[in-house]
Parts: C-alpha cells; sequence; structure tokens
C-alpha cells in the first residue's frame, strides 16, 4: 500500500435508515484515498441489489492496510447485525452492533491505522431504546478518545458554524454557558479551525445567548456577565474575536462577510441556518478531537430508506472533506 494517500474509515450509520444506501452511493466515487467501511456485508449487499447498484465488497480485518479505493467496490470490516434488518423498522437488538461499528473506526482512528472517520447517520433514541446512554456521535466519540469536551461545527463552502452546547434541552443551555466552556470552545475552535483550514488568525464571531444580545440587560445578563469577559480575555490573548453578536443578524450576508465562522450559543440557534442555506451538501465536523471525524448533515431518514430517493451528496462532502483534512496531516 503506498503510504501517501489518506486511510478513511466510514461507519455505515443506522441499518435500517439510509446510512447504508448514501455510503453505497458514495462509493460509486473516485476517490484518491484508502476507504474502509464498518458494517455488515449482507445488509450492504442486499441494500446495493434494492438499489439497482454495483457493489463489489472485499472483507478485511481492522488491522489489514485495504486497497486504494475504486468505484463501485466497498473494503469492509465485516460485524454483522445479530438481527435482520428491514428498510424503515428499527430494530433495538441492532443497537449495540451500531455502536460497535463506531467504536471500532474510533479506535482505528486512535491506533493511527487510519487517519479520518466518516459517520453516516445513527438513530439515537433506538439506541437509548436498547440501554446504552447515547446523546449523539459527537459526545460518544469525544468520550471514547479520551473525555475531552468536542465542538460540533457544521460547514458549508460559505459558512462555518460552531455550537458551544450541543445536545441539550433548552431550559439547561444557560446553566451550561459558563466562562470555562466558552472559553474551551472557542480556543478549539481558533485552534483547529486554522489547522484544518490553514486560516491564520480565524475571524470567529460570538453570538449572545438571549434576543437581542440581552439588549443591555434588559432581556438577559449572560452576555454582560458571561460572554463579553470572555470574549474580551481571549481577545488580550491575540484571538481575532468579534461579538456578543444578536443571533437574528449574525448570519447577514454584510456581517458573515467579514468572518471565517460563527459559534452559536445553542444548537437550534446556528443549525437551522446553515442547514437551510445547504441541506444536503453540509458536512458535520467534530473539533478538539485527537482524531477527524466528519459526517453528514441529516439524520436516518427511515422513509427513504432502500427506496432509491436519498442522496449521497452529504456523505460525498464528508469523504471528500475527511481526505482534504487527511491530506493536509499527512503533509503536516
Amino acid at each position: 500500500m503506498t503510504n501517501d494517500l489518506p486511510r478513511i474509515i466510514v461507519t455505515a450509520g443506522e441499518p435500517a435508515g439510509i446510512g447504508p444506501d448514501i455510503v453505497i452511493g458514495a462509493l460509486q466515487q473516485e476517490y484518491f484515498a484508502h476507504i474502509t467501511i464498518v458494517g455488515d456485508t449482507e445488509v450492504l449487499k442486499s441494500r446495493a441489489s434494492q438499489l439497482g447498484l454495483e457493489l463489489s465488497i472485499e472483507t478485511i480485518a481492522a488491522e489489514i492496510d485495504p486497497p486504494r479505493h475504486r468505484p463501485g467496490c466497498a473494503s469492509v470490516i465485516n460485524l454483522p447485525c445479530p438481527r435482520p434488518v428491514v428498510p424503515g423498522h428499527l430494530d433495538c437488538g441492532n443497537s449495540a452492533q451500531i455502536v460497535r461499528w463506531i467504536d471500532t473506526a474510533t479506535d482505528a482512528c486512535l491506533s493511527k491505522n487510519y487517519q479520518a472517520m466518516v459517520t453516516a447517520p445513527v438513530h439515537k433514541a433506538v439506541i437509548n431504546d436498547a440501554g446504552t446512554k447515547f446523546s449523539g456521535h459527537t459526545e460518544w466519540i469525544a468520550n471514547r478518545a479520551g473525555g475531552s469536551l468536542p465542538v460540533m461545527m457544521l460547514a458549508s463552502n460559505d459558512l462555518k458554524v460552531c455550537l458551544a452546547t450541543t445536545h441539550l434541552p433548552l431550559s439547561e443551555v444557560p446553566e451550561a454557558i459558563t466562562p470555562a466552556r466558552l472559553e474551551h470552545v472557542i480556543s478549539i475552535m481558533n485552534h483547529d479551525i486554522s489547522r484544518l483550514y490553514a486560516i491564520q488568525s480565524p475571524a470567529i464571531g460570538v453570538c449572545g445567548l438571549n434576543p437581542h444580545a440581552g439588549e443591555g440587560g434588559h432581556l438577559g445578563t449572560e452576555e454582560i456577565e458571561v460572554i463579553q469577559p470572555v470574549i474580551e480575555s481571549l481577545i488580550n490573548k491575540g484571538m481575532n474575536l468579534i461579538g456578543p453578536l444578536p443571533a437574528d443578524t449574525a448570519f447577514t450576508a454584510h456581517q458573515l462577510a467579514s468572518l471565517d465562522a460563527v459559534l452559536a450559543m445553542y444548537h437550534d440557534q446556528g443549525l437551522p441556518v446553515i442547514k437551510h442555506q445547504g441541506f444536503g451538501d453540509v458536512v458535520n465536523i467534530t473539533l478538539g478531537l485527537p482524531l477527524i471525524r466528519t459526517s453528514v448533515d441529516h439524520g436516518t431518514a427511515l422513509s427513504l430508506a432502500g427506496s432509491g430517493r436519498a442522496s449521497a451528496s452529504s456523505m460525498i462532502a464528508a469523504l471528500k472533506l475527511a481526505i482534504r483534512f487527511a491530506e493536509n496531516k499527512i503533509g503536516n
């Protein structure tokens, strides 16, 4: 195997959803990389046949170097589902194996066998119903990789949005916006955006928590007591920050023209904007990890599984970005 091509490991996602569909669809393209899928070969074969797509499968071991990717081919670490998979129908009996796929890919990156991982969507509810506390890929992978606080970023060609908090009930967000969390998140953003995108001193816009960024304390004091002091402290350390910005104007074309990324305080403050802008072409990137991880910007879409109507565009974008980041890592 040539050592100058990136090695990417991909999880197949919830097998009853569109995870297999979009992985198979993405594998029809050419990539200058070694790509390995972690999943169930029989599910992949069956779904490819259902979709009318060619898929030649070679089963490999986790520690074996995969061959260079060829369109329509898949090198697969085969970890079969214990129960039959029916497109569109969740089964708690397969949840533990789906989590095992994530763990296998994570460990392969931590052991340096692969330079990046790409994840297809999983169904959080069925994993939790099976008895595993699972709030999302971001938190799960971060915990397995050492327990650091991860930073979720969604990126398109024109916009990068990070989150100060991720999968929390809205009622818990204000208490979670602490000086320590904000300083950590902004520092990770500054470091990883600079490293991954080769942007020196990225300009980061920081949203306020409250409407109109608190309206001078009349609509909330978090901006005055927490967010503004952290911004000022980090500016004094050399970071290029702007804020607190009212979230309703932070994403206007005029404001974004001067920014490389925006930090939203909570999930639905930032993600609806970027998903509206380019749903299907947005990539989910986890910052703050000792590995590169990208993912799609959508869920399992159970009703589309096996129908041929699920677009692989976000998976293709996630693969391409993982390869780009891995190439930068090899170069460094």
